[in-house]
This record gives structure tokens, sequence and C-alpha cells, in this order.
């Protein structure tokens, strides 16, 4: 794992440069909050209940919550660093400058992705206030939804940055959209994992956000066994190999 040192000045860089940016930074919050009314409130009209793979049965909304809570996590931590990151480090050559100082390429990295933590679990802290007053929060296991967020939000803001130190335009960031819209709408978010062919199950549960909702879903419901653990060290590894990863894909850049 990336220690911070001088990480600290870059996400000091980035709470200066959001003092006037401030709808955009909480714009990423309301997405999974209007799936959540529309999808989990609206459709939930329609389809009462929802028969989970563990055989207990609950109603669409408080399946569909904990999902829309690690999509805000995973967008909160992708918003960062992809488009943000990708200009400083290809146009704006802000990376470039802050070498002159003592900070190093790890610290660039770790700063960037510790700033796309705080930025995911803002967006965290405000959907579980919102479930928990509209009624979709069901244990006390949910106090552990937070830290799991951030889990999430380490997850993929470490794998994000790494995959967009090797996109060289604009245009490629339609890779990175026709990456994260499947994971959103095919990771077991609106639909338990029973519905999906048994040929395509090994593939959803080999997704990172199916690890993430499966891990949200049990806190928030109070389904917390053995098997949350598994999906946690799955989430781990992934942020441990996306920040070394990108730390080294940085230093690869700037340096050579």
């Amino acid at each position: 794992m990336l220690g911070l040192g001088l990480g600290r000045v870059v996400i000091l860089r980035n709470v200066t440069s959001f003092r006037r940016g401030w709808l955009v930074f909480i714009s990423g919050f309301f997405e999974p909050v209007f799936y959540l009314l529309s999808i989990g409130v609206g459709l939930g009209a329609l389809v009462r209940t929802v028969t989970m793979d563990n055989g207990s049965v609950v109603p669409y909304a408080d399946f569909v919550a904990p999902a829309m809570l690690a999509t805000a996590a995973m967008n909160g931590a992708i918003a960062d660093v992809t488009f943000n990151v990708f200009f400083k480090l290809r146009y704006a050559r802000i990376y470039d400058t802050m070498l002159a100082t003592p900070a190093t390429p790890r610290d660039i990295a770790a700063g960037e992705v510790t700033w796309a933590l705080i930025r995911g679990g803002i967006y965290s802290t405000g959907f579980i206030v919102v479930a928990a007053v509209m009624g979709f929060v069901h244990s006390w296991w949910a106090v552990l939804a937070l830290p799991a967020a951030l889990l999430i939000g380490a997850a993929f803001a470490g794998i994000g940055m790494y995959a967009t130190t090797y996109l060289t335009s604009w245009q490629q960031f339609d890779l990175i959209f026709l990456v994260v819209q499947p994971l959103f709408l095919f990771s077991a978010t609106f639909f338990p994992m029973s519905v999906y062919p048994e040929g395509l199950r090994w593939v959803v549960q080999a997704l990172p956000l199916y690890h993430a909702v499966t891990l949200e879903r049990g806190l928030l419901l109070g389904e917390v066994g053995p098997a949350l653990l598994g999906h946690a060290a799955y989430l781990v590894v992934l942020a441990v190999v996306g920040m070394i990863g990108a730390g080294r894909r940085v230093g690869h850049l700037l340096l050579t």
C-alpha cells in the first residue's frame, strides 16, 4: 500500500481547486439517489419483493439501496482518477511541476487516489444518511457500511488511475464507459444472481462491483457471514494492485 507522504499536498491542491466548483463536486452524489428513487421506489411499487440468493425475501427498494451505495462509492472514485488525472498528466503537465519539489511519483499517485477516496466517501456518507431517513437501513451492521464504501472507493480509485495512465486521447475514455456501464447494470445491482443464466454467473461473480454490492447489501440488511470477508478481501487486493500499479506507471511516464 502506498504511503501518503507528500501526497497530502496533492490533496490540498485538489481541495483548493474545488472551492469554486463545489456544485460539480457534489453532483456525483445525486445520480445514485435518483436511481434509488426512480428504480428502487418507482419500480418497487410494481415489483414488491425480491427473493435473494440465500432465500430471504426483502422489499425491492431495500434490495437496490445497498447497490446504489456501492455505485456511489465507485462513481465518486472513478470521477477523479479518470478525466481529472488524465488532464493533469497529459495536458496541464501539473505533475511535471510537482516533481520539481521533493514530491515523488508515488506521492502523486497516493495523493490522487486518496483524494478520490475522500470524494467517494463524501458521496457515500450522504447516501447512507438518505437511505437511513427513507427506511432502507435495517441493521446495526450498517455502521460498517461507510468503511466498506471507503474500501470500495480505494479499489476503484487505484485501478481507475492505473488504467488512466494508459490512455493517450480523450476518445479513449469511451473504453472507460464501456467497462463502467456494464459493471453498473450487471453486477447483481438490480436483480439477484439467480436470474442470470448459469453460464454467466461466474462472469458476474468476477466483477469488482458485484463484490462491492454484495458486501454493502449484507451490511445494510444485516445478513452478515464469513462470505463477506471474501468480498472485502477481493476489494483489498484490487486496491493494492491498483495503487502500486498507478504509482509505477506515473513514475514511468514522468521520469522517462
